[in-house]
């Protein structure tokens, strides 16, 4: 686990498509994680910035376009905002949500490449490519589909194969056939700009060996795959109407491809908050004291282990290279494999319309199940049991107890205990030591260990309270002393919340009438709510979800 200083940071969240909405698959396996650990950074005081942004460009977005009868265009405004107000209700807070149709993102995709071509850093050839006669088209990446050579799935597109995660280009695919018009296509020459990837291929060796202590096994297995099997060179342009014109003449009719550019939103995104906020962004990006930490999607490990760092290197200019990329496995929704196309999926959109003001138990649950060694399950009935057995039973119930107590017993004012007893000593001690044992949990990218660490908290003051029983106590002293004890649980809970269940916290604050305090005074401080503290009026943290509210999600999903 490397130490937090004083080093800046910079966390990164994978640009996501805008050619549909935001998933439970996404905020499992990139966002949430991202958010948790940006929030506890932040706590910690630590000069960090959250970026990332919608990725607009790519075939991806042209098969939208042509599903729902729109442009290109239409279809990334309609997205991107979706996808951005999706992550704000879920409390995703980045400094810059960016879009890659920005004109500064143009202008530094666009210094990339004119730096590459001015230094000769890249080449052009010509090749044969598929092309598709009926609608007068080359087809590269989803453009065309067939069969996978590896696993020998029937649907693999020309850039991946979504069975297996496989990269792949085009002449990889057994039968290929045109996505667009369902033609066999022919083979015709085509010229484009290449990068010479073979060429970094001592420099990532040396660099990933050099960074993989800090990398989970999947993203150093995947990447050393990569390198084991040799390098080529890749195309960075592609024959498409919708993306980034190459910024020269005989560059007409071709776009810079979506994975050479894409991935500079990181940069573009930063530069255009950095404007915002009248500060100097070479001071993070080109600072070699600073930390940049990817969260990313399996599927994307290749871009940003192998292709981009070999970009940066060669562009030359100063800037840093990740500190560790970190990507889960995948969530399946009910046993099976989340699919776009096929649409079964959960919708976070649609989640918040079903679910209003139930944000942090979708957070919750996804935090327990997240992926971060295998592929795990999202299942319904699951997330019933979490939330009515666990958020409700347990966190709820505590809380609900003891507010309920102060408001019966003392006018919902801290009470002074009396002497507190050995184990009440014991109780206030070891809550004192939670901040820095799940700190150190969300410090080492264990996101389900923290949050379940977390959940003692309330199972400790569940314990407390039906053991001491204060509501068949008749001595006012030893009640408010109860109380007492209780509240202070309370209030680190409301304290430690805020990075998995950022709603909750602030409800509680609001209760409590505090604020949140730097993580690290957390557990200095012996007593967070302060005898003669007035507390405000109380309300329910969570509510149970029915066996109705269930069968509805089932029938809508299995429906589509």
């Amino acid at each position: 686990m490397e130490k937090l200083n004083n080093n800046k940071y910079i966390v990164t969240a994978a640009l996501p498509y805008a050619n549909g909405p935001i998933h439970i698959g996404h905020l499992s396996g990139v966002y949430l994680p991202a958010d948790i650990f940006v929030r506890f950074l932040r706590r910690k005081k630590i000069d960090v910035i959250f970026i990332s942004g919608s990725d607009e460009h790519g075939v991806s977005i042209s098969l939208k376009a042509k599903e729902e009868n729109k442009n290109p265009k239409e279809i990334v405004n309609k997205y991107h905002y979706m996808i951005r107000d999706c992550f704000m209700n879920f409390g995703i807070q980045f400094d810059n949500y960016s879009r890659t149709s920005n004109k500064v993102h143009y202008e530094v995709s666009n210094s990339f490449f004119l730096e590459f071509y001015k230094k000769k850093t890249i080449f052009e050839q010509t090749s044969e490519q598929y092309y598709d006669q009926k609608a007068h088209q080359f087809l590269s990446d989803r453009y065309i589909s067939g069969t996978c050579p590896f696993c020998q799935e029937k649907d693999a597109y020309g850039d991946q194969c979504e069975n297996c995660g496989k990269n792949l280009i085009p002449e990889d695919l057994i039968n290929p056939k045109s996505t667009i018009s369902g033609c066999d296509p022919i083979r015709k020459k085509t010229t484009h700009w290449y990068f010479p990837l073979n060429k970094y291929q001592k420099f990532l060796k040396n660099w990933i060996m050099n960074n993989k202590k800090n990398w989970k096994i999947n993203v150093y297995g995947q990447a050393k795959s990569w390198l084991d099997q040799g390098l080529n060179s890749r195309s960075i342009t592609r024959d498409l109407e919708w993306g980034i014109p190459v910024p020269m003449d005989q560059g007409k009719g071709k776009v810079l491809y979506v994975w050479f550019e894409a991935p500079i939103g990181y940069i573009s995104s930063t530069i255009e908050w950095a404007k915002k906020n009248s500060i100097d962004w070479k001071s993070y990006w080109k600072n070699q004291n600073t930390k940049w930490i990817q969260f990313i999607g399996k599927d994307n490990i290749v871009f940003h282990c192998i292709i981009f760092p070999s970009i940066l290197k060669a562009y030359n200019h100063g800037y840093i290279l990740p500190y560790n990329i970190l990507a889960n496995e995948f969530l399946n929704l009910e046993n099976k494999k989340i699919s776009t196309s096929k649409k079964w999926a959960v919708w976070g959109h649609e989640y918040l319309i079903d679910f209003p003001n139930q944000q942090d138990t979708l957070r919750y649950v996804l935090i327990a199940n997240m992926p971060e060694k295998k592929d795990n399950n999202f299942n319904w009935k699951d997330f019933q049991r979490k939330n009515n057995a666990e958020l409700v039973a347990i966190l709820g119930n505590f809380v609900n107890r003891c507010l309920t107590l102060v408001e019966k017993h003392n006018n919902r004012i801290v009470p002074t205990p009396e002497i507190l007893s050995e184990k009440e000593k014991i109780i206030l001690k070891e809550i004192r030591s939670y901040p820095k044992k799940i700190g150190d949990l969300i410090h080492s990218y264990r996101f389900r260990d923290s949050l379940s660490y977390f959940m003692k908290i309330a199972r400790i003051g569940n314990k407390y309270l039906t053991e001491e029983e204060p509501w068949n106590k008749k001595e006012k002293k030893r009640i408010n002393t109860i109380i007492y004890v209780s509240l202070q649980i309370v209030a680190m809970l409301s304290q430690l919340s805020e990075p998995f269940l950022p709603h909750t916290s602030q409800k509680l604050l609001n209760i409590l009438h505090i604020k949140l305090l730097c993580w690290d005074h957390i557990e200095k401080i012996e007593c967070l709510l302060n005898p003669g503290h007035s507390l405000g009026h109380f309300t329910f943290l969570f509510k149970k979800i029915t066996n109705e509210d269930i069968h509805k999600q089932l029938y809508k999903l299995y429906k589509k």
